[in-house]
């Protein structure tokens, strides 16, 4: 993590660079989309084994958080252990309720070696009955429970994992559903809903994103972002060489966009959206009949209107525009990360069996690239709708499957020659998302969702959602 004002040199230098068109060299994960370039892809996908990247098999372990008196069971492999906390509808050091529905986070360094996590809630009730987040004085909107609320998080020496505190940092949104982190600290938070003052009886207009430094001690001024789009937004990763904003879309037909800002670092200052495009190919569907590891050439189209006044009728008002210049269409966009040069990023219910793709977009120069298909899951017993996605310290993937028809949610692995394996089940039937690493590496963090309706201040009238801290022997494994 770099301060704004070092970001900013240091984007001023590559971005001249990168301006020239050259294929800049990527982190570890890039040379599983080089691989399978040279080696022209095809093939089933396998699971990797212990000792090809994989823990070995599942254990039933069973903690209880000492705060709430609250009991959790999830399975991990041999050696790998996990604290829970955050639980929704309990007070938080700033005295407010922890809002439901636990979503994407990301982690951050912290005060006296710490780590900070900024963490997403997807609150989807009703305007008239949502219990608003937060302060009255910094709320965006009063008629919304959503938002993000931050935890600081401290390894002891004994090695357990505690809460050391936690607050509201964004209040008043709806819907957070997925974000990304800033090279200069702060979290992107995304609204997955255009809902606002016409159909959806809020307060204000919805479909934004939000900015949240990590390190704020309290609930931001909340600034909606609005020419990066009001649509279904779901995830954001940012290139930190050029300060490009890249952003997913969760509909059935999906864009892909990126946001040019005038100035990177300072993304309230405007910028350009655009949405990518496979060159020569307009229109182009990338859902069913690709061919994994095949490299499809791409150039972004602009959207002229990022805030169109019809979006809270037709959610796919910008899509549309995107679309009508030759834009790609995706199945469900969700999560992304952004990794060397690389985006990876999730298509829910994308491929030949509708279970999911991982997609790498490789960057190179001011408007090209090109995109390949990394991941096509040939069914669920093997990976099921793939929804928030993170890197691991050593260049795998962590996925956090949401599928709709299996009761057992898991964390799964994606190894550097695309090889599967389960890192972690939970037997609730709930949504993991959120899965980021700690700054050193050595946690990996995730929520499990937990209900998005309900009355947060009635506890036991919903499924509370948790964060949950994971620990183990990494280097046995791919991650």
């Amino acid at each position: 993590m770099v301060s704004r004002r070092e970001f900013l040199r240091r984007s001023a230098v590559v971005g001249a660079a990168a301006a020239g068109g050259a294929m800049l060299a990527g982190g570890p994960f890039q040379g599983l989309v080089t691989r399978q370039v040279l080696a022209g892809g095809g093939g089933r996908p396998t699971q990797a084994k212990k000792g090809e990247g994989g823990y070995g098999d599942l254990r039933p372990i069973t903690r209880t958080d000492n705060a709430t008196n609250d009991t959790l069971t999830l399975l991990l492999p041999e050696g790998f252990d996990f604290v829970h906390f955050g639980l929704a509808g309990t007070p938080m050091s700033d005295g407010h309720l922890t809002p439901l529905g636990h979503d994407a986070m990301a982690a951050f360094p912290g005060p006296d070696g710490t780590t900070r996590l900024v963490r997403n809630h997807e609150d989807r009730n009703v305007a008239l009955l949502s219990t608003p987040s937060g302060s009255a004085a910094k709320r965006y909107d009063q008629r919304a429970g959503g938002g993000t609320s931050t935890l600081q998080v401290r390894t002891l020496p004994d090695g357990r994992r505690v809460l050391e505190k936690d607050f509201m940092s964004l209040s008043g949104t709806i819907v957070n559903c997925a974000g990304g982190a800033t090279p200069w600290g702060s979290w992107l938070t995304c609204e997955e809903t255009t809902e606002g003052r016409v159909v959806g009886a809020r307060l204000e207009n919805h479909g934004y994103v939000f900015e949240v430094p990590s390190m704020l001690d309290g609930e931001v001024d909340p600034v909606p972002l609005k020419e990066m789009g009001r649509m279904v937004h779901e995830a954001a990763a940012v290139d930190p060489r050029t300060g490009i904003v890249y952003l997913t879309e969760d509909r059935r037909s999906a864009g892909l966009y990126r946001f040019v800002p005038k100035q990177p670092g300072h993304l309230a200052q405007g910028g350009r959206l655009e949405m990518l495009a496979v060159r020569r190919q307009p229109q182009y569907d990338t859902g069913t009949g690709q061919q994994r590891s095949q490299p499809l050439p791409v150039e972004w189209v602009h959207v002229e209107d990022p805030d169109p006044s019809t979006a809270e009728l037709n959610p796919g008002a910008v899509f549309s525009q995107g679309y009508s210049k030759g834009g790609a269409r995706f199945a469900r966009l969700e999560g992304c990360w952004w990794d060397g040069n690389s985006l990876y990023f999730c298509s829910t219910s994308g491929g030949d069996a509708s279970e999911g793709q991982i997609w790498a977009y490789e960057a190179a120069g001011s408007s090209g690239g090109q995109l390949v298909l990394v991941y096509e899951s040939p069914g669920a017993e093997v990976m099921s709708f793939p929804d928030n996605i993170t890197v691991s310290p050593r260049g795998a993937l962590v996925v956090c499957e949401d599928p709709l028809a299996n009761d057992f949610h898991r964390l799964i692995g994606v190894t550097h020659d695309t090889r599967t394996f389960e890192l972690c089940q939970t037997e609730q039937g709930v949504e993991w998302a959120g899965a980021t690493f700690a700054p050193d590496g050595r946690t990996l963090f995730a929520n499990l969702q937990g209900s998005t309706v309900g009355n947060v201040g009635l506890r036991g009238t919903f499924e509370p959602g948790r964060t949950v801290a994971i620990w183990g022997p990494w280097e046995l494994g791919a991650l």
